[in-house]
């Protein structure tokens, strides 16, 4: 082993050779700029005795980490720029397309609200006048029932009461031709007060708990012709069947009240008009109508009068 193996060496650490070229090419520019200097100056010219400061290796570094720092942030910032660009651009394109979307909302909306309006406004005039005509048709009816009315009441009151005496004895003594003398039998007095006003709704409504003028139920419809004759009946069914006398459905009278059901639990009332035949609110579809008892047989009648 050698002696002087373990002897640390005292020699300096080489330089890199890129940093003794950068220092060896800024002495060199500077000395050639002195020498430069020099010769181009009058012979006699005094030697230069101005002290040039030379840049360290050190001061360049920081000049070179700062042009470095600054081109990156200008970088950075124009990228920054495009990004900000680019999210406008998108931004306004965004709120382009939600406002054409919204102008064509609002014009399909607004379009639906003129189509409803105009229906609306067909609709109400077709009301209008579909009121009209049912006003117009009422008031011929109306009419018609009134004349009606008042043509029963004078025959009735030109009748004998005789003759209609008469044709219920007949009634009473053979069941069978009850039939015959009902046909020819007639309302007298306060009986045809009742049938005339019974008859004079005919083609009204009916409808659940009307009293009228132009619409009824089946006990509305037989209190108010009762009343129209001046007797007070209750409202409900089942009580007016339960009030007078019972009859025969073969010794039936003009005014008499016809139920189905039972007596004190009927569910519909009438008013017999003579000649076999009622007069009654029946229900929605058929309104106030005047049928045979055939076309409905009642369970039973009582007699007010």
């Amino acid at each position: 082993m050698s002696q002087t193996a373990h002897i640390p060496s005292h020699r300096k650490p080489r330089r890199s050779a890129s940093k003794l070229a950068l220092r060896a090419g800024v002495a060199g520019g500077v000395l050639g700029t002195i020498a430069v200097a020099g010769a181009a100056g009058p012979a006699s010219a005094e030697p230069v005795t101005e002290t040039i400061e030379m840049p360290t290796l050190g001061s360049l570094g920081a000049d070179l980490s700062s042009a470095v720092a600054a081109s990156a942030e200008a970088s950075q910032q124009e990228a920054l720029d495009q990004s900000l660009e680019a999210q406008e651009a998108a931004a306004l394109e965004k709120a382009a397309k939600e406002a054409k979307k919204a102008k064509a909302e609002a014009d399909r909306k607004a379009e639906a609200e003129r189509a409803e309006k105009a229906r609306q406004e067909a609709e109400a005039k077709a009301e209008r006048e579909r009121a009209e005509a049912e006003a117009r048709a009422e008031a011929q009816a109306r009419a018609s029932r009134d004349s009606a009315r008042s043509q029963l009441a004078t025959t009735a009151a030109s009748d004998s009461s005789s003759g209609s005496n008469s044709s219920d004895a007949g009634s009473s003594s053979d069941g069978g031709s009850s039939s015959a003398s009902e046909s020819t039998q007639a309302a007298s007095g306060t009986a045809a007060a009742i049938v005339a006003f019974a008859r004079a709704q005919v083609g009204d409504a009916y409808v659940t708990g009307g009293t009228g003028p132009n619409s009824w139920d089946c006990s509305g419809l037989v209190q108010a012709a009762y009343a129209a004759a001046g007797i007070d009946l209750p409202r409900i069914s089942y009580q007016q069947s339960s009030m007078g006398t019972s009859v025969s459905l073969s010794n039936l009278q003009p005014g008499d009240i016809l139920y189905w059901g039972s007596r004190s639990g009927s569910y519909h009332v009438a008013v017999y008009v003579g000649g076999g035949k009622y007069v009654g609110a029946q229900n929605s579809s058929t309104g106030v109508v005047e049928r045979s008892l055939d076309w409905d047989p009642p369970s039973g009648a009582v007699r007010i009068l």
